[in-house]
């Protein structure tokens, strides 16, 4: 067991909490300066071994302390901690996105038949060969006669001259392809991390506008609030419209606020069971005057209970009164939005792996900045490129030579605002000593050592960093290729 305190080692005297013996297991509790009360200590099982030993915090990251990745730290520099946005503040927001937003789809307004020219227009954006060479997993080139198997199976000569829209809800979280394919494909031989043909997650609850289907029949082509793409059919349950629109709009509603929690286990229906709802995902609402008080051979008294979308064996649409632990990161409602919780948000992701494009059950930059402001109920586009052209929120841009703007905008940050760098979005959260933090997910880390050359390493995750030392590249910094700066207020 490690138990420190202030870089010092405690001797066993210090110990002042609690300890309790399971399995021959003992937990004890240190010492800790704010305590205010004491508690007289339990017999300690002789029988399991005591160990204090520290672990020394390591990093490669320039000027990062082991105190700074907790939120608590930043959280107790903030000098106003008011909310910004009320709901209805937000809904009105999100209304004028959706209304203006080139890079956003307002589903309630979508229509109900498209011209087959926009589909195709839609299915070229993103089924198109690289202009550059791509790679299998096994390190084999991906040649002109792939491309052409996929072009098949997009089939495009298969779309009508006038589209009919079908409606559906995502039931599992699934990746949009670029194509309707599995195949991983990479931009370098051996770079496993970036699947080209990756383009983003979807999740359980996310409306669908279906309007076209592959050639094996096995994957759709569909339109969500932020994105067009290919998904696979298992995923997507199909349904009447209006039915699914009094469903989204169906309130009240629960929000998850943890990185990733699950449905409860369900031996009755697996499409219910263990079901992963990510950060952002919202659930009508049900009570045990709704379903009674079993459900699914368990008692709801101690959970909540949600309308999750679910698909039959024909694809069809039902939803189904599903269980979710009120001990798992849930709220009612949506989080109120004020910095301690934009704080509390993205540090609950801390740590995890980065994921092209929502790959490998986690999230990239711009996943990772739309999940959290999604707990708040604010939507955005889903690209770094997109949300920094766009207009969702106040923005500060600038041009390459715009240096002293910048370095002003810098010094006026606001916990929670969004830096954009060509290829990439991070999240401000505090300075000290004069030195600007940010929380971003990302792969790589350069900078330049105090012997002036320059270190390259990786991150491949949620970190944090300072800001000033980060660098693009041996000529150029982060805060050089600064182009843009939302506050969302």
């Amino acid at each position: 067991m490690i138990c420190k305190w202030g870089g010092a080692v405690k001797s066993q005297s210090f110990l002042r909490a609690w300890a309790f013996s399971a399995l021959g297991l003992v937990l004890v509790a240190c010492d800790k300066p704010h305590d205010t009360h004491s508690v007289e200590p339990q017999k300690i099982n002789a029988s399991v071994p005591l160990s204090f030993a520290s672990v020394k915090f390591e990093t490669d990251v320039p000027q990062l302390q082991e105190r700074m990745l907790r939120p608590e730290f930043w959280q107790r520099r903030l000098s106003s901690d008011a909310a910004r946005l009320r709901a209805e503040e937000i809904q009105t927001l999100n209304a004028k996105s959706l209304g203006s937003d080139p890079f956003l789809n307002n589903l309630d307004q979508f229509p109900s038949d498209v011209s087959g020219d926009r589909v195709i227009d839609m299915i070229n954006q993103v089924s198109r060969p690289a202009s550059s060479p791509r790679y299998r997993v096994d390190g084999s080139l991906f040649t002109e006669r792939d491309y052409a198997q996929l072009d098949a199976a997009v089939q495009r000569s298969a779309v009508p001259e006038q589209v009919k829209v079908r409606w559906g809800v995502v039931v599992e979280r699934a990746s949009m392809r670029s194509y309707p394919t599995d195949t991983r494909v990479l931009k370098n031989a051996g770079d496993m991390d970036l699947d080209r043909f990756q383009e983003t997650g979807v999740f359980p609850g996310q409306r669908l506008a279906i309007l076209h289907e592959s050639a094996d029949g096995e994957w759709w082509f569909a339109v969500n609030y932020h994105y067009a793409a290919w998904l696979p059919k298992r995923a997507v349950a199909i349904g009447e419209r209006g039915a699914i629109d009094r469903w989204h709009r169906q309130s009240p509603r629960l929000t998850v606020t943890g990185a990733q929690v699950r449905t409860n286990y369900n031996p009755v229906d697996p499409r219910t069971s263990e079901v992963v709802l990510d950060m952002g995902v919202s659930l009508p609402l049900l009570s045990a005057a709704d379903v009674g008080h079993n459900v699914n051979g368990q008692n709801p008294h101690a959970s909540y209970i949600v309308a999750l979308p679910v698909r039959d064996a024909q694809g069809a649409l039902a939803f189904e009164p599903t269980l979710i632990g009120r001990a798992q990161d849930v709220t009612p409602g949506l989080l109120e939005y004020r910095p301690s919780l934009v704080l509390q948000q993205a540090f609950k992701f801390l740590g995890e792996r980065y994921g092209w494009g929502h790959d490998y059950n986690g999230r990239d930059c711009t996943g990772f900045v739309g999940e959290v402001y999604k707990s708040f109920g604010i939507l955005m586009p889903r690209n770094s490129g997109q949300q920094g052209k766009s207009d969702f929120a106040p923005t500060k841009r600038f041009g390459p030579e715009d240096h002293a703007a910048r370095a002003e905008a810098i010094a006026a940050l606001r916990v929670g605002d969004l830096i954009y760098i060509p290829g990439h979005v991070m999240m401000y959260i505090g300075q000290v000593d004069g030195e600007p933090y940010v929380i971003h997910d990302v792969t790589g880390l350069s900078y330049y050592q105090t012997d002036e050359s320059m270190y390259r390493g990786t991150l491949s995750g949620v970190s944090i960093t300072p800001l000033s030392p980060m660098r693009l590249s041996e000529e150029k910094s982060y805060i050089d290729g600064i182009y843009a700066i939302k506050t969302i207020i």
